[in-house]
């Protein structure tokens, strides 16, 4: 077994190209899995690239490095439109964990209940991937591809998170539902961002659910059947079951399919108050 540390994104990136890596970030989600084993293959630990830290408003969007941890999101001073992603970011574990636990690293697991993803979603976020050849962007709705399967060559980081500035608009809301108040795997959760026009309409109108299907999902049908409605509370009664189809969830330990499905909708709605009445 081998260890590296590299202190430049260009060393991570020589080394990946040579060889087989498993990557240690936050480390919140690797070292779970090896349970009471001990790590086999060679381990590349990116943690001092402080590169990779960095958060930066550019003119066309916003950057977030893929070492963002989820106390920086909680503590930073971002947009309304970011205040989905802040609440979920409270949500991520405990506080140890927050602080640890790193942006990137919730969506390279690529759990269908990763809290993370679903706030991105409605933000219309890209990921950059980056290789000893170049980088890449993707949305990230192209890169979660199934259940802990991602776009994600074996040579490539994952080292920025990147918002679009038409995106960073509006207002935004997260709600989660789990089986106790806090340090618990989602059964459910939805984000919603709405822009509220001149005359008080809803101008634009982003939705998506977690925990509800293999990946988290927008929900397009909803979306538009929100655009050009009051912006008061009278919108979450726009929120039917009908707009929900696309979504497959499933039966586990957790809950019933059919109960994700009633929960979604009651999330969701809940998520459009949070919106309209700025909460």
């Amino acid at each position: 077994m081998s260890y590296a540390q590299p202190t430049e994104l260009e060393q991570a990136l020589e080394l990946l190209s040579k060889g087989q890596w498993d990557i240690l970030a936050g480390g919140t989600d690797f070292y779970p899995a090896l349970g009471e084993n001990k790590p086999t293959g060679d381990i590349l630990d990116i943690t001092a690239i402080k590169s990779l830290r960095d958060v930066t408003e550019k003119t066309d969007h916003w950057r977030l490095g893929a070492l963002t941890t989820w106390s920086d999101v909680i503590e930073l001073a971002l947009p309304e439109c970011f205040d989905a992603l802040k609440a979920a970011a409270r949500e991520v574990g405990s506080r140890q964990i927050q602080n640890r636990a790193t942006i990137a690293g919730n969506l390279c697991n690529a759990s269908p209940a990763a809290d993370g993803v679903p706030p991105l979603l409605v933000l219309d976020a890209e990921v950059e991937l980056s290789g000893a050849h170049g980088a890449r962007q993707m949305p990230l709705s192209e890169f979660i591809s199934g259940n802990r399967k991602t776009a994600l060559a074996g040579e490539e980081l994952l080292t920025a998170i990147i918002i679009p500035r038409t995106s960073a608009t509006g207002v935004s809301a997260f709600n989660k539902l789990g089986s106790r108040r806090y340090l618990v795997i989602s059964i459910i959760m939805t984000a919603v961002r709405l822009l509220k026009g001149p005359l008080g309409e809803v101008m634009t109108a982003s939705v998506s659910v977690g925990a509800c299907s293999a990946v988290a999902q927008r929900l397009p049908i909803l979306e538009k059947a929100l655009i050009g409605q009051p912006f008061d509370r009278t919108l979450a009664d726009r929120v039917l079951d009908e707009h929900l189809t696309g979504l497959t969830p499933i039966d586990d330990i957790r809950g019933p399919g059919e109960y994700r499905l009633k929960a979604a909708k009651e999330s969701i709605k809940r998520a459009v108050i949070s919106c309209v009445e700025g909460k």
